[in-house]
């Protein structure tokens, strides 16, 4: 809310507990570890078959907006157990820590936070998309989708035509 805006007034904002960092600061921590890819830098990495690409993205947004072509989605309530190598839940992929993850989300924003994740998890290697999909998709680079939902056909008779009205 803006400093004008006469409801944060009569709500101001808690005190943080000391120590504490607020979510800026966090995601800036996270991307000065990152070593992180432009759309371009990412589809190359990933064509060259060097780096696995994952859509952290949930399955609804996926369909809203598209995905890439071959990427591994695994939504990001279950990335650290998916990509841990010491985890029975791991996937067939997690199978070092020089694994290089190219990590995506909608704008690039919680696929950094998810990249630093799996840095944390020894997965030196792990990265993310500036941007997110949304810039993959504007640089023009493939994708699939989005499902469009299904809508009625304008052509379509009514739902009633041809039955005997009473």
């Amino acid at each position: 809310m803006s400093q004008t805006d006469p409801a944060a007034a009569s709500c101001p904002a808690p005190v943080p507990p000391p120590g504490s960092r607020g979510i800026d600061e966090i995601l800036a921590a996270a991307r000065a570890r990152l070593d992180r890819l432009g759309p371009e830098q990412a589809h190359l990495a990933y064509r060259a078959g060097g780096a696995l690409l994952v859509d952290i993205r949930p399955a609804a947004q996926r369909a809203a907006h598209g995905t890439v072509p071959g990427s591994l989605a695994v939504e990001r309530n279950v990335l650290e157990w998916r990509f841990d190598p010491r985890c029975p839940a791991r996937l067939p992929q997690a199978v070092g820590y020089d694994l290089p993850v190219v990590v995506l989300c909608q704008e690039g924003y919680t696929s950094s936070l998810a990249a630093a994740a799996l840095q944390d998890l020894g997965l030196f290697r792990a990265t993310d998309v500036i941007g997110g999909f949304a810039a993959w998709r504007i640089a023009g680079l493939p994708v699939l989708g989005p499902t469009p939902p299904s809508r009625p056909s304008i052509l379509a008779p009514p739902a009633a035509a041809g039955r005997a009205s009473r």
